[in-house]
Formats: C-alpha cells, structure tokens, sequence
C-alpha cells in the first residue's frame, strides 16, 4: 500500500523590475524565490500571477533572445500604438502605451500554471518564463517594478 503524504502549500511574492518595455526573461528569479520549499515537492504545480494590468506572463523559447525581440514585434503589430492616437482608444489618460499595454496583458494573460515534478519546475527543456513588460512609462509611479505572486502545492 503507497503511503500518502498531506498536499503543502507555499506562497512568495517577489517584485522584478523590467529593465525595459518588452520580453523578460525570468525562470532564475522565479526558481531563486522557490528553491527552499521545492525539495518539500514531489508532485504539485506552481501557479504564478502577475498583480498588474500593463504587464503579463508567459512560457516561451529561453534559448535565442532573437525569440523574445520578435515576441515584442509581433505583440506591437497585433496591438499598434497608433490606436491610442487615431481615436481607436478611449482611455489615454496614463499615458500613449496604457491601453495597448491593457490589450496585451489581456492577449498573453496575467497566469501561469507549471507541473512541478520531483522537487523541479516541469519545463520542457527550451521553455522559460517570460515577464512581458508593456509599458514604456511604467504607469502612475514610473519604473517597471512588477509584482509576482508565487503559489506552490503539491505533495512529498
């Protein structure tokens, strides 16, 4: 008979600053800020969420940077800037970068969710975690400090 093992739960709240608008790369600053309860973790998942509205969470290529570039390219066709001088936006009131920055959170999401097996983040061998950034003013109070919570549950 297997014996079972009580589910844990871990939580870390962790603040990056984007250097600049665009795709982060993060995967070390989120394994940095769980390594001393991943041992404790068998099987589970981590759940990542991002406490913002400008900026949004995703799993991508952590090899090539050419890949977060273009990533941002692309985001910025989808989403043109123009919008918000064209009539097409409404809310310009923080800023020229604010709704499309709306937009884009909405399109790449503000959640992660991540197996967690054998005490590791179950990422494939060329994922990362991305922190996208998009903004070029940071909002109300300048900067690009992002706010991550971090949620682990799993068993030994």
């Amino acid at each position: 008979m297997a014996k079972s093992s009580i589910p844990q739960w871990f939580q870390h709240d962790i603040s990056i600053t984007a250097p600049s608008r665009g795709c982060h790369l993060i995967t070390s600053d989120i394994n940095k800020a769980i390594q001393s309860d991943m041992s404790n973790i068998k099987i589970g998942m981590a759940n990542l969420f991002i406490q913002h509205t400008s900026a949004s969470l995703t799993i991508n290529e952590n090899a090539d940077p050419d890949v977060r570039r273009d990533m941002e390219v692309a985001l910025n066709k989808i989403v043109p800037g123009k919008w918000t001088q064209d009539g097409t936006f409404l809310h310009t009131m923080e800023g020229e970068d604010d709704m499309p920055g709306h937009v884009k959170s909405s399109l790449m999401g503000p959640s992660l969710n991540i197996p967690i097996r054998n005490g590791r983040l179950a990422l494939g061998t060329w994922q990362g975690i991305y922190l996208n950034e998009h903004r070029d003013q940071g909002g109300w109070g300048g900067g690009h400090t992002r706010n991550i919570i971090i949620t682990l549950q799993g068993q030994s």
